[in-house]
């Protein structure tokens, strides 16, 4: 067999359409691959599962900063609005991780369960009264994509008149595409204010929190958490509940309905998490030192994404005589692992399960508008996230 030498793009239209198909031929590898995250910039996807616990846990081959990568790629590169250094508990190792990551997850901790169902509960039905009279709705755009958008930027703080404006930038700077970097700065003006205020006159709300931690972090450490923190909780959510959304919609086990079917909406999240999960490879990390690993060759330097999807595909427990997931031994990668697991898990589920729930109860006679296969997956190396998500049903008042 004769194994395809050129990086691999993982950015493109093709991908979105089917990366599971791509994975497999990345695995004509080996556990690790090149690929090509963007035009012209390289990398290397680790596609086995062990390989990849392996990464995410050695902190002393691998680092998180990504300041000598960045040099070898051109300034406007639309990865770095993502990939690019900032002093975040993403791109920082050892005890400044730790400093950093302390206050994040002292700030999470702060999501009182009851209180944030009731907010997600009131917040859905907010958003279905806007549709429900109507028939018709794209659940990506009227709801999967404005909930989660909803209940941070009301934890946050953010000014109502700019809820949308944070909504457009975090979307804008995960797609990788030339307009990332401007996204980013839309987000980053909009926090850089809200610290300043804050510093002045704190409030009850999550950006004072950040800005009046005892950790003491200085006005750009707390910019840098606050704007990481929005991203990670709203574009991982939003596709959650888009993805989990899309498999009760098409899969004959949950009888083409949010209600009615053998399987709940935890469920089929847990097989969203395992297949199509919303984060697909990232996990940057950096070899320090030339290296060997899992028999390929890395130049120090080099960098390295974790693909949590082609991880879980390998490594996904066995179904049931009714097709769902059995508990396995090995558990599924899409929050990562070691000591930059995502601290955000527990909000994220309480948020998309009750999404889907409080849709369902609403509107249980739900079904595509659009044939599933001529759905659109929006295109990018990091994501696994629809474009839209079409549907009909029978109209209901408010």
């Amino acid at each position: 067999m004769t194994v395809e030498t050129r990086p691999t793009p993982i950015h493109g239209p093709v991908f979105a359409a089917d990366p599971q198909l791509v994975y497999e031929r990345l695995r004509r590898h080996g556990p690790v691959a090149p690929v090509e995250v963007a035009p012209g910039v390289e990398a290397l996807l680790v596609t086995d599962y062990q390989a990849a616990l392996d990464l995410l846990r050695d902190s002393d081959t691998f680092s998180k900063d990504s300041r000598a990568w960045q040099r070898t790629v051109p300034p406007d590169s639309p990865l770095l609005p993502v990939l690019g250094y900032r002093p975040t508990a993403l791109f920082s190792d050892g005890e400044t991780h730790a400093r950093y990551r302390a206050v994040i997850t002292d700030a999470l901790a702060l999501f009182e369960p009851h209180r944030l169902q009731r907010q997600v509960a009131e917040t859905a039905h907010r958003l279905i009264d806007r549709f429900a009279a109507v028939g018709r709705a794209d659940l990506i755009a009227e709801y999967a994509r404005q909930l989660p958008a909803s209940v941070l930027t009301t934890w946050f703080g953010v000014p109502e008149a700019q809820h949308a404006e944070v909504v457009a930038a975090i979307t804008g700077l995960i797609e990788s595409t030339a307009q990332a970097g401007a996204a980013y700065g839309k987000l980053l003006a909009v926090v850089t204010a809200m610290v300043a205020e804050r510093r002045a006159r704190p409030r009850h709300d999550l950006a004072s929190w950040f800005v009046t931690h005892p950790l003491g972090l200085d006005d750009d450490e707390a910019i840098r958490q606050i704007t990481l923190t929005m991203i990670a909780g709203h574009e991982p959510t939003t596709n959650l509940i888009g993805n989990a959304l899309l498999r009760l919609l098409t899969d004959a086990r949950y009888a083409g309905s949010l209600f009615g079917g053998a399987m709940t909406a935890h469920q089929a999240i847990d097989e969203v998490l395992w297949h199509e999960p919303p984060l697909a490879n990232l996990s940057a990390h950096y070899s320090r030192y030339d290296i060997v690993f899992h028999g390929r060759e890395i130049k120090a330097g080099t960098l390295l994404l974790v693909s949590y999807a082609a991880a879980n595909s390998q490594a996904a427990p066995p179904t049931d005589d009714a097709g769902a997931l059995r508990s396995g031994e090995s558990a599924h990668l899409a929050w990562a692992a070691g000591p930059h697991a995502c601290p955000a898990r527990d909000p994220a589920l309480l948020i998309s399960i009750t999404a889907i729930e409080q849709l369902g109860s609403r509107l249980s006679d739900l079904e595509l508008a659009a044939p599933a296969e001529e759905l659109l997956w929006r295109p990018g190396p990091f994501h696994r996230a629809l474009v839209h998500l079409p549907v009909r049903f029978e109209p209901v008042a408010g």
